[in-house]
């Protein structure tokens, strides 16, 4: 071989090596810090346990604006502050109530809850027969005639032989979103639908649904029942079609109200045009405190930029954290960032959201090009000590999805999880659930992540030869 061939390769193998060092001490510093004097959890327990629920429009969802806004005005960023967003504003009311009767005074109670966005029984409640469905595309095979004056209990469960939850949760979601819409074109009066938990509890979880374009005198209450509530209702109904479902819910639309997407920024030292974010979603379902769901993405993304600042390493590119407002039912605080990024030619060239609770965290999904994957792919051995081990192609996160173009990363950190929709939109989200070590576990995770994609930047396309 050519000496002077030699040489290179081994000045190239040294330079390698000598890069893969310097990021293996600045990974373990990044992970030192998480672990002995992270922040996060701190953070969350104020967010949860003095704030709590943080439903958009509410007065906690400004409380949290508040205090977030705070917490990064006191990490010395280069600039703190609040972005416009106007957001729906749903109320729940009075605590639902429901009951199964199985003949006239006889009544088992069960547990029930307003989906985001449905409009409340009439004033006294509704009770009426019910019928069973595994599913929006069993309404068409009933028919009008079995549908018209009852209530549709959709009771497909999520699959428990899938190892991803999300996966199980994507396969029942439509129930719970259109049902109350389609129930309705065939004369139903009201929908109640199985939570979305893989697990028997008597926890009802909420979540949002859509009318489309019902009119607003034809929509129909829609309620979730916990799955408990579910197994009992199917089974009585077997043994008795002639059973009569009661609840009541006083649940109401407001006017859109202004709110805020909060966002902490540290300006790039050599290209400061070229945006990398890192995000959570401020806003949550109001039964829990929101702590998984998404108070843990919100607090690791604000120490993302704590740890950058508290190891002293200065990115080349400008790095955001921004806290959306309005994930859970309208999606308007994301929307509104990515606007307001194309009305100022903003490059953003990486978004990474932590939206899958604050539970260990295994890796991160991408939405990207094959050259930036392979780039990436290259990394998982500095990962490898942390047990972090999951890269896939994949969705990223609903809050970063609308700055999708064709020179941005997206990625979403993937935590394990297994026991993730046993909280979520649920009573049970609660501080108490999520492990201190765990949640920095992620904060760690995802300031390396964004640590690598700040050095080396995003990979460029390779040229095909024509």
């Amino acid at each position: 071989m050519n000496p002077r061939l030699l040489l290179v390769l081994f000045f190239s193998c040294t330079l390698f090596l000598r890069a893969q060092s310097e990021d293996e001490k600045q990974l373990k510093a990044i992970y030192d810090m998480a672990l002995t004097n992270g922040k996060a959890y701190e953070w969350l327990n104020y967010l949860s346990n003095q704030i709590g629920g943080r439903l958009s429009g509410s007065v906690q969802a400004q409380e949290a604006i508040e205090y977030t806004k705070r917490q990064m005005d006191s990490l010395g960023l280069d600039r703190v502050w609040l972005q416009p967003v106007m957001v729906p504003k749903w109320v729940r009311g009075t605590p639902e109530f429901a009951y199964i009767e199985t003949r006239p005074g006889i009544t088992t109670n069960v547990p029930i809850c307003a989906l985001g966005g449905s409009v409340a029984t009439p004033d006294g409640g509704l009770k009426a027969s019910i019928v069973e469905v595994q599913g929006i595309e069993d309404l068409e095979k009933l028919g009008r005639e079995k549908i018209e004056g009852k209530i549709v209990f959709y009771n497909r469960p999520m699959d428990p032989t899938q190892i991803s939850t999300f996966s199980a949760y994507s396969g029942c979601v439509d129930q719970r979103y259109s049902g109350a819409a389609e129930a309705g074109k065939y004369g139903a009066r009201g929908v109640i639908v199985r939570s979305m938990n893989l697990r028997l509890d008597d926890y009802p979880h909420t979540g949002a649904m859509s009318y489309g374009e019902t009119p607003v005198e034809s929509r129909i209450p829609a309620a979730a029942i916990s799955t408990n509530g579910a197994e009992l209702l199917s089974t009585t109904l077997k043994l008795n079609p002639e059973i009569k479902f009661f609840f009541k819910q006083s649940c109401k639309q407001y006017p859109d109200v202004q709110s805020y997407n909060v966002i902490g920024e540290i300006r790039g030292s050599e290209y400061p045009n070229e945006i990398m974010i890192v995000g959570g979603h401020l806003d949550s379902w109001d039964l829990g405190d929101g702590s998984h769901d998404d108070g843990a993405g919100v607090v690791q993304s604000m120490d993302v930029l704590r740890l950058i600042k508290a190891n002293g390493y200065r990115p080349k590119r400008t790095i955001r954290a921004v806290l959306f407002m309005n994930e859970e039912n309208g999606l308007r605080g994301g929307k509104k960032y990515a606007e307001v990024a194309r009305q100022k030619n903003e490059t953003h060239v990486f978004a990474l959201e932590s939206d899958a609770g604050g539970f260990t965290p295994r890796g991160f999904s991408f939405e990207c090009t094959d050259e930036n994957f392979e780039q990436i792919e290259g990394w998982k051995s500095l990962f490898e000590p942390y047990l972090i081990h999951m890269f896939v192609r994949g969705g990223s996160g609903a809050d970063v999805g609308p700055l999708r173009d064709e020179n941005i990363v997206l990625s979403g950190l993937r935590p394990d999880s297994q026991r993730y929709f046993d909280h979520h939109h649920a009573e049970n989200d609660t501080f108490e659930h999520v492990n201190k070590r765990e949640l920095e576990l992620g904060a760690a995770t995802m300031t390396s992540l964004v640590y690598l994609m700040d050095k080396y930047g995003t990979a460029k396309p390779k040229k095909v030869k024509g």
